[in-house]
């Protein structure tokens, strides 16, 4: 029942945006802006995974985006891989690189946790800046990236990426929402409030955790497929930690326990970064101050305190 109201609402979403093509109210500005929701919803989503249900913040989120890109343009750049296949490949490489790296982290909790992905984010991006025979260094990876189209989807094409984009953004969603209503999501929230009481249940911590770190890099990984589709090649921003920074600030201001809230934080961060950025060049400041009085004045994400504020007038009601 979950899965088919989910597959449903995932179908409304997509038809929404087909009808937006043929009505010709779509513009140049919403196909561009729907490929960046689609890329850092996608982000925010599976870095949720960790804080909202595995209560683990990863400040290396990052570091699974940028290897999806790189991973994905350069297998494309080979010119022996079809659009598909490096996808799938791509995402294969960094669920392994996030299971090496998840084995060594999930054991820390907290702080330690935190710091140790970051450490490894970095790592990767030190990595990308200095083989610079493989990777284009700090110019990132040159040369564009090819997109052959493939079963009549043209992805050289704006609003066919768009659409795919989306495509993506709501299969991957659909698949997080089964994966947290399954017994392994029930499993991650006892984990994540009383880890004690889980092992003394049986449950292994550590397995619990490590997969919940390598679902979430993976899809993290397709994210960064997507950007690097929308932009033609790869760059060593994608694994810097201010990525995985502004991925946290758009679950912060969306909300951590309601499923949809990194999507409308996501919204939110995107549409705010568009206008600041039009009407001032100190865009950095105001996006600052404005996403610390959202934070600081609600205490919570705006999709939480709705949801909250929901719940306590339906309690008060006879």
């Amino acid at each position: 029942m979950g899965f088919g109201r989910d597959s449903a609402i995932a179908l409304a979403v997509l038809l929404v945006f087909i009808l937006l093509e043929f009505t010709g109210l779509r513009s140049a500005g919403l196909v561009d802006f729907a490929i960046r929701f689609a890329t850092f919803g996608l982000l925010a989503l599976s870095l949720n995974l960790l804080i909202g249900s595995a209560g683990l913040v990863s400040f290396g989120h990052a570091a699974y985006f940028g290897m999806g890109a790189y991973s994905f343009g350069l297998l494309m750049q080979t010119g022996a891989w079809s659009v598909p296949a490096a996808i799938m490949a791509a995402v294969a490489m960094t669920a392994l690189l996030a299971l090496i790296i998840g084995a060594l982290c999930v054991r820390l909790s907290e702080i330690y946790f935190a710091f140790l992905t970051l450490a490894f984010q970095m790592l990767l991006h030190s990595l990308i800046l200095s083989w610079i025979g493989l990777t284009g260094g700090d110019q990132g990876l040159m040369g564009g990236i090819p997109k052959p189209p493939f079963l009549g989807v043209d992805l050289a094409r704006q609003d066919h990426l768009a659409a795919f984009s989306l495509f993506c953004l709501v299969a991957s969603a659909v698949a997080l929402r089964q994966i947290l209503r399954s017994p392994f999501g029930a499993a991650l929230r006892m984990l994540r409030d009383n880890p004690d009481r889980a092992a003394f249940l049986g449950l292994s911590v550590f397995r619990y955790r490590l997969a919940a770190f390598v679902i979430a890099g993976s899809f993290a990984g397709l994210a960064g497929v997507l950007m690097s589709l929308y932009v033609s090649g790869a760059f060593p921003s994608f694994a810097f930690w201010t990525t995985s920074g502004e991925a946290i600030f758009m679950i912060m201001l969306g909300g951590v326990s309601v499923f949809l809230g990194p999507l409308v934080g996501a919204a939110i961060f995107l549409m705010l970064n568009d206008w600041i950025t039009a009407v001032t060049e100190h865009h950095g400041l105001f996006l600052g101050i404005i996403l610390l009085i959202i934070v600081l004045g609600l205490r919570k994400g705006l999709l939480d305190f709705a949801f909250e504020h929901w719940r306590a007038r339906k309690g008060s009601q006879p």
